[in-house]
């Protein structure tokens, strides 16, 4: 009797997220691939294993809110503020990534510092998007 109720206990307990650092996802290497499409080079990512470890799996990770598009509520999460990120300083790709919401989020400031929960998708394709993308990104 006891081990239903701990089993039933376990599958209505939600598991709890997997707290990532922005040091943890730098484990990626980089590849220059000719891109037909673009008409130029663009760089492809190769995630190391600790890394694909994280596939899928529903992570917390905190970090600088970056307003793309307001009207699309398109956000990015940035391991540095806006004037340091990907897009304006001097940092790599692995620094950034999607924050996909299932619902419309409230309006974001710039450089909000917050903690995010989400599951962790990899994306090595889409040069359109970025290479880690938070899907079901809630605030915590």
């Amino acid at each position: 009797m006891l081990k239903s109720l701990l089993l039933c206990f376990c599958l209505i307990m939600p598991l709890d997220a997997v707290v990532v650092s922005w040091k943890t996802l730098q484990d990626v290497k980089f590849n220059k691939k000719w891109s037909e499409s673009e008409g130029m080079y663009v760089l492809y990512p190769e995630f190391g294993q600790s890394v694909k470890n994280l596939e899928g799996k529903e992570i917390e990770i905190t970090g600088y809110v970056i307003p793309v598009d307001y009207n699309s509520n398109y956000y990015v999460l940035s391991a540095f503020q806006y004037s340091a990120c990907f897009f304006c300083g001097g940092a790599g790709p692995e620094s950034v990534m999607s924050l996909k919401f299932d619902k419309n989020s409230r309006k974001f400031k710039t450089d909000e510092r917050l903690t995010f929960t989400g599951t962790l998708e990899l994306n090595s394709t889409d040069i359109l998007e970025m290479n880690y993308i938070l899907r079901h990104a809630k605030v915590k």
